[in-house]
């Protein structure tokens, strides 16, 4: 008794020094996909000395300040026009550090199941902020709803807007409120991170969606002083495994793509 007592206590003693040098890496993440995805490797990484703090956000400009605060050391929730259009407006300088998936963008509706019953003067909601308001405005333009000057631009706004046969509404909103303005809107075009919050099925309850070809795909962002700091680096390997491509693809079924 006393000798197993003893290995009892070394193991406890020798768990407690690895955790006591294990280097800690706080990321900032949506809840839906992106908590989910990190809880995945947390095991992983706690073997290679790393401990993962996943702190979930609600608003990603707060997301964002907190990284350039060092609040945080890094986040997982946005693309890069997202990201190169914060850090123009805000003067800041974050930088990517791997690109992870990606969620293709989709346009949902209560009231009509198909486009064709889609209405003239329809109102249409589209996030405000302006990458994710230009990327609304490609995937309308792709369905033929309207045309944009410039067919390419992903900084286009409702101002280039050069036709709209169907008189749509266009209305800019919270993107994180779309899912719940479905009732008071014909149409929402919504992130499928919010879809997903919502309970919204995107393959299955989206009149139509981005292909996989989209090029919003979902990256690790951090600052430029830590972009290759050792913890970063075994969260970037921990998070482009077989194993995490394969939990991203049965449990979000289409709905998230794995880019790597």
């Amino acid at each position: 008794m006393k000798h197993r007592s003893l290995l009892s206590a070394t193991a406890v003693a020798l768990l407690f020094a690895v955790s006591a040098h294990a280097e800690v890496l706080t990321i900032g993440a949506e809840a839906v996909p992106h908590a989910e995805i990190l809880d995945q490797v947390k095991a992983r990484l706690a073997k290679d000395g790393v401990e993962l703090k996943v702190r979930v956000f609600t608003n990603g400009l707060q997301e964002n300040f907190a990284v350039a605060s060092k609040e945080i050391d890094a986040n997982y929730f946005q693309h890069q026009p997202f990201l190169d259009g914060f850090n123009k407006s805000k003067g800041t300088s974050l930088v990517t550090v791997a690109a992870i998936h990606v969620e293709p963008f989709g346009a949902y509706s209560r009231k009509y199941r198909k486009l064709a019953e889609l209405p003239d003067g329809a109102v249409v909601g589209i996030p405000n902020d302006p990458s994710n308001a230009a990327r609304a405005l490609l995937l309308l333009q792709k369905q033929g709803l309207i045309t944009l000057k410039d067919p390419g631009n992903i900084l286009a706004t409702a101002r280039d807007v050069i036709a709209n046969p169907k008189k749509l509404q266009l209305k800019e909103l919270e993107a994180a409120t779309l899912p719940r303005l479905l009732t008071q809107l014909d149409l929402a075009l919504i992130n499928t991170n919010y879809a997903l919050q919502a309970g919204l099925k995107p393959t299955q309850d989206a009149l139509f969606i981005e292909d996989k070809r989209s090029p919003y795909a979902n990256i690790l962002v951090s600052r430029a002083d830590n972009r290759q700091s050792p913890a970063l680096k075994k969260l970037v390997a921990a998070l482009t495994t077989p194993e995490v491509r394969q939990f991203i693809e049965q449990k979000y079924q289409g709905a998230v793509v794995p880019v790597f």
